[in-house]
């Protein structure tokens, strides 16, 4: 299964440069690296992000994650969301998505 890591482009930078990705801040508070699964992707998006703000789209196979990934509830949502705890290997990567505004990802992320 495909899952979805929603980035900055200036971290998105950072993440090629250094190989791997631990995480956001928001990430590192969390204690685990929050993803989403497609039909998740743009309604995060815009409760995160907000319209109008530019992003890349990071497909990744959630098989080659192992054990890393858990599906866990977040109750403010009321349904599971992948969560990687540890870090985002580049080679994880399968597809790059980058939009200028956040409320249109439902229209350039594959069905």
């Amino acid at each position: 299964m495909t899952i979805y890591k929603l980035l900055r482009p200036a971290e998105w930078t950072e993440f090629q440069a250094a190989g791997e990705f631990d995480g956001t801040p928001f990430d590192h508070e969390s204690g685990f690296i929050h993803c989403s699964s497609r039909t998740q992707a743009q309604s995060t998006a815009l409760r995160v992000f907000g319209s109008g703000t530019p992003l890349v789209v990071l497909a990744v196979d959630e098989e080659s994650l192992g054990d890393a990934v858990k599906w866990e509830l977040a109750p403010n949502r009321g349904e599971e969301f992948p969560h990687v705890y540890g870090t985002l290997p580049l080679a994880a990567v399968t597809g790059v998505y980058e939009v200028d505004d956040a409320g249109v990802l439902d229209d350039v992320l594959p069905s």
